[in-house]
């Protein structure tokens, strides 16, 4: 009988993403993989792969935004 997984054990389920991916290339390729996704031509495996690399892009997407945010708040001083 397999062992039990403790929690060190468990798989990595965080998707890594390029730093120096630019904001309009996530956005095109979150972009493709929502309407691949939509399309209905991933299996189910793949389809939770796609979602959980989207929902890192957003999150880089996201990051970027901010930095870019701060920069601004930074001139209007």
């Amino acid at each position: 009988m397999p062992a039990k997984k403790s929690e060190s054990q468990k798989p990595d389920l965080e998707v890594q993403i390029d730093p120096d991916l630019g904001y309009e290339q996530a956005v095109k390729e979150l972009e493709r993989l929502i309407a691949d996704m939509e399309s209905g031509k991933f299996s189910l495996e793949e389809t939770l792969l796609a979602y959980k690399r989207g929902a890192a892009l957003l999150k880089h997407c996201q990051g970027v935004l901010a930095q870019v945010e701060q920069q601004v708040r930074v001139f209007e001083v």
